[in-house]
């Protein structure tokens, strides 16, 4: 269970709260450490390792993400709170449970996570959280409930192909409703064919789509289990790291992963307005995912796979060789990955290689198609070998019955 969060009437306060957000098929698992108050003042200042991690400071001086929109496809998103307040769209729930936005269980989690990508502050943007992308928007899509949540017990309870099927619905709304980015710090144990088509339809439209690669945490196992949608192909998976920028321990280590991002006490706004410290690879994936914003809103043609070419190539903290399966390629550098946007963006529309390079020879080197040009002779000839197949099969069928006659007449006596 989630502690309370104690409240200032002056300012808001920061909580030392480790939210662990991953799903099994129809759960959320949230662990909490104790509850701790500090003064209000810093919560800018106890984020400022996220941004100076990430570089964001670096990447604003290019955009901040005005024009890009986020689709957080969550537990809901409070689109009233100070930090978010005029940024957030709301869109269906797929639950199948009808806790109204009213309720303090709903949109815990995803509220989290949209501060994350786009908090823009509060009293003038001095104050409160300052997300990876603050000009950019947020399409809230709810497909899980938070524990505590009235009808937490009913969607635990989901078949695993019900929730399943909400999770391809809201895919599918996120890109009819032409977002950039669509963001899931979910998880789930098994694969689905809906869900890959849906994320398919989401490629095939050129958008950007990240999930946590999941919280399963170093086990015994030499890597711990793929959760998904985080292993479905053409998808971003993050893990999470520490302010020092090692692996967190409970971060999933397998070959899905492909970048890194803070993930250990993280602060982000929650549904009341209160300031938490979430830990877990969904902070780590929204990060990301607030990065892949900036991108996209610097640089809106590049398709899905050149913003993950510029996420995962410009990385700091890059593990001996290049890759491992504990951060990836690393951690995310936005900065840098701008960088790279825009030496994407600059080369023609056809990149690649030259029309004149050919493999092999090229035309020169392939051999002619064994076919005879056609014409009046080629077509006289054809008719001439039909006409003569047909008569061979007559004179054959003819045979075939003189000696059926002559089986038949009876012997001499």
């Amino acid at each position: 269970m989630l502690t309370r969060p104690w409240r200032s009437t002056a300012r808001q306060a920061l909580l030392a709260v480790v939210a662990l957000a991953v799903l099994a098929p129809a759960e959320l698992a949230i662990t909490a450490a104790p509850a701790r108050a500090v003064p209000a003042d810093p919560v800018r200042n106890r984020q400022a390792w996220v941004l100076n991690m990430l570089d964001a400071p670096g990447a604003w001086t290019v955009t901040k993400g005005a024009g890009a929109s986020v689709a957080v496809i969550d537990s809901g998103v409070n689109p009233n709170v100070s930090d978010l307040a005029g940024s957030v769209t709301t869109g269906p729930d797929y639950t199948g449970v009808r806790t109204p936005p009213s309720n303090p269980h709903w949109g815990m989690h995803g509220t989290w996570m949209a501060s994350l990508i786009a908090g823009h502050g509060h009293d003038g943007g001095s104050s409160g959280i300052i997300g990876i992308a603050p000009e950019a928007k947020v399409l809230s899509i709810r497909v899980i409930t938070d524990p505590g949540d009235p009808g937490y017990r009913k969607y635990q309870h989901e078949p695993t192909s019900s929730v399943q099927r909400s999770l391809a619905e809201a895919i599918r709304y996120a890109v009819r409703h032409r977002v950039d980015v669509i963001n899931m710090s979910v998880g789930y144990g098994e694969a689905s064919r809906l869900v890959r088509s849906a994320l398919q339809y989401a490629f095939d439209h050129n958008v950007v789509v990240l999930a946590s690669a999941g919280n399963s945490g170093r086990p015994a196992a030499p890597q711990a289990p793929y959760s998904f949608p985080a292993d479905y192909p053409g998808v971003i998976s993050v893990a999470a790291v520490g302010q020092a920028g090692a692996a967190a321990r409970f971060s999933s280590d397998n070959l899905s992963v492909q970048l890194a991002a803070p993930g250990v006490g993280v602060p982000a706004e929650g549904r009341d307005g209160t300031y938490w410290l979430v830990s877990g690879t969904s902070p780590a994936c929204a990060l990301t995912a607030g990065v892949a914003a900036l991108i996209k809103a610097a640089y809106p043609r590049l398709s899905a796979p050149q913003v993950a070419i510029a996420l995962t190539t410009t990385t700091r903290n890059r593990p001996p060789g290049g890759y491992d399966q504990d951060v990836g390629f690393g951690t995310v550098d936005a900065a840098a990955a701008l960088a790279k946007a825009r030496r994407l963006n600059a080369r023609p529309p056809a990149a690649g290689l030259a029309a004149a390079v050919h493999f092999g020879g090229g035309k020169a080197a392939v051999p002619a198609p064994p076919a005879f040009k056609r014409g009046p002779g080629a077509l006289i000839g054809f008719i001439v070998l039909a006409l003569g197949s047909l008569a061979l099969i007559v004179i054959g069928l003819a045979r075939l019955v003189r000696l059926r006659r002559l089986r038949r007449r009876p012997g001499a006596g």
